[in-house]
């Protein structure tokens, strides 16, 4: 159940991090034609830069979800017993605790733009551009929520995030997964 949870709202994630790189990319594309054409557009630099912040976020809860974020597996794989669940568990405390921070802040952050536009779309709410911030932080929190279940069996099984990567992407072209395994624990 929440494997399917956990990879519908990966690709939830894909298909908005996707969406908003293709925004983003027209709206570059689209602004230097503009520009070459004599005609610049005052907004393009602006919603370019606030599409790039989100880009961040949904990007960065994509990679959670995944567990495909910097880490230090090595380390963890490296302890072995009651030292590598307090290790673990902490790690997953320090995330989770620090996005919800973010999340917190960031909602209080977004009490003082109240009535605050874009300055080259005065239509545009600030609090619409800025809610990535709090929002972004929930995401990262879920996914990071949901992958919990693969990354306990991972660490059950001493596989590192890269070695289940690396055999995931092996599953889905219908190769062996031994293709990828280290040298010591092929057959």
């Amino acid at each position: 159940m929440m494997t399917k949870l956990a990879k519908g709202f990966e690709r939830l994630l894909e298909g908005i991090s996707v969406a908003l790189i293709a925004a983003m990319t027209f709206v570059i594309v689209y602004g230097v034609v503009m520009r070459k054409l004599g005609t610049s557009l005052i907004w393009y630099d602006e919603v370019a830069s606030v599409l790039l912040v989100w880009i961040t976020y949904y990007g960065a809860a994509t990679a959670t979800v995944k567990r495909a974020q910097l880490g230090f597996s090595g380390l963890l794989l490296t302890l072995r017993g009651p030292a590598q669940q307090v290790a673990f568990w902490l790690s997953e405390l320090v995330v989770i605790g620090f996005f919800g921070i973010v999340a917190v802040y960031g909602w209080i952050v977004l009490q003082y733009f109240a009535g605050e536009t874009m300055i080259s779309l005065p239509w545009v709410p600030t609090l619409l551009t800025h809610s990535v911030i709090p929002v972004g932080a929930v995401l990262i929190i879920a996914a990071e929520l949901l992958s919990l279940p693969r990354a306990l069996k991972d660490l059950a099984e001493g596989r590192d995030a890269d070695q289940a990567e690396l055999e995931e992407y092996a599953e889905e072209a219908g190769l062996s997964g031994e293709l990828f395994a280290p040298a010591g624990a092929r057959s």
